[in-house]
């Protein structure tokens, strides 16, 4: 078959829907400054869909650094590869800030967080090795571990004994190989809210001899008293060997990086291959994190304005019935049963009629008969979005309930 035929044939579990939801239910466009209102299709509405966690998108100071640091480099400076010609002091100092931040003695700066997961793994693992993980890993972790030619194993999402299971696994075979174990978590799972097991993780290392990378994507900023990540909330964060977070979320910015011993980041800065192959972070990106950076670490009022607004929320629909699983982060699902159908029409309703805009998941991301409504709350939502949005979802769940959007056609938004 002609590659081409094969993929307009096989568009994919969400590609089928493209015709009538591409522009409104995926790839939306939101429009003007971030905030925890914007414009979708000309109308306002309040936004619960963006990881602006501490505001920082579109503060003030962060936008004068941004733009300063714009007009005195440019987007093009340093042109080239770290390891070749675009590196510089301020991507050093960064790094040392960082690893001073999340207690590691090094960190290695990366250019994306998803490309960045990928390599760290592809470095650190040959086949002779053994990778663990958490069936809930996000998929850059996923698509990192498929790269892998030594086995795999994956145990059910926070289950400690099938980890243990695993772990025994792993170790015949590395007994054999001679190679080592790498078990990948999440320190906060983006799309449920609840934590790695951490602290019941590390309690295997002794037995197992293996280490541990955590992708703290959501925790970093947000968990621990410092914003230092899920780790230092967990107690635990000596005994992450490597550490990863990106700047996409409590940073609202482009970037990431990988924390560890000095060692092993040396390693890495010589090893990741979508590093060394690729261009350097441009300067302004880099000192727009140094400025985020140096506010996560001195302005605590963020975070504090930040779980003032998590906790209204969660309370709030934990109150009026709705489930939230088993979050203990920022990330706030909300679980309500129906259909394809039903999810498209709900979230029209919201959109459309209360005004409300946030991040909905059904079939296939999700099983058959759930909707999943991802809210993201922010430092720059206010308690006054938390009582209309508890009061919205309300409504919305009896319509559900008394199957209003079941008797509705599939909303068509081709047109819109």
């Amino acid at each position: 078959m002609d590659i081409f035929d094969k993929v307009i044939s096989r568009p994919g579990p969400l590609g089928k829907y493209a015709e009538k939801s591409h522009g409104y239910f995926t790839f939306p466009k939101l429009e003007g400054d971030i905030s925890n209102r914007m414009k979708f299709q000309g109308k306002e509405k309040l936004v619960w869909s963006l990881n602006n966690y501490l505001g920082l998108g579109n503060h003030p100071e962060v936008r004068k650094v941004d733009a300063q640091a714009a007009k005195d480099y440019g987007m093009a400076y340093p042109m080239g590869a770290r390891m070749m010609s675009g590196h510089t002091e301020k991507h050093e100092q960064l790094e040392r800030e960082l690893a001073a931040f999340v207690d590691k003695e090094d960190a290695f700066l990366l250019n994306y967080g998803y490309q960045g997961v990928l390599s760290i793994i592809d470095a650190m693992v040959d086949r002779k090795d053994v990778i663990v993980y958490d069936s809930e890993s996000h998929a850059c972790i996923i698509d990192g571990v498929r790269l892998h030619m030594g086995k795999r194993f994956v145990y059910p999402h926070n289950d400690m004994s099938n980890l243990g299971k695993e772990l025994e696994r792993a170790k015949k075979i590395t007994e054999t190989t001679g190679g080592g174990i790498l078990v990948i978590t999440e320190g906060v799972f983006g799309m449920s809210g609840d934590l790695g097991k951490l602290d019941e993780i590390v309690k295997y290392k002794q037995q197992y001899n293996f280490r541990l990378l955590v992708d703290d994507a959501h925790g970093f900023g947000t968990m621990g008293t410092r914003g230092a990540g899920t780790g230092e909330a967990k107690g635990v964060q000596d005994e992450i060997d490597l550490y990863f977070a990106t700047f996409a979320k409590s940073m609202a910015g482009i970037g990431a990086f990988i924390a560890s011993k000095r060692e092993i980041v040396n390693y890495l800065r010589y090893n990741m291959r979508s590093q060394i192959f690729a261009k350097s972070l441009p300067m302004p990106m880099v000192i727009g994190a140094l400025k985020r950076l140096d506010m996560l670490r001195n302005e605590p009022e963020h975070k504090e304005k930040l779980w003032t607004i998590v906790n209204a929320l969660q309370s709030g629909l934990k109150e009026n019935g709705f489930n939230l699983g088993n979050t203990e982060s920022c990330v706030t699902p909300v679980f309500l049963n129906g259909t394809v159908p039903e999810a498209s029409n709900l979230t029209y309703d919201l959109r459309e009629n209360y005004d409300i805009f946030c991040s909905i998941v059904a079939y296939p991301v999700v099983p058959k008969g759930i909707i999943l409504l991802r809210l993201i709350p922010t430092a720059m939502h206010t308690l006054e979005d938390v009582e209309y949005t508890v009061k919205a979802f309300s409504d919305i769940k009896s319509k559900l309930d008394s199957g209003e959007y079941a008797s509705k056609d599939i909303v068509d938004v081709g047109h819109l």
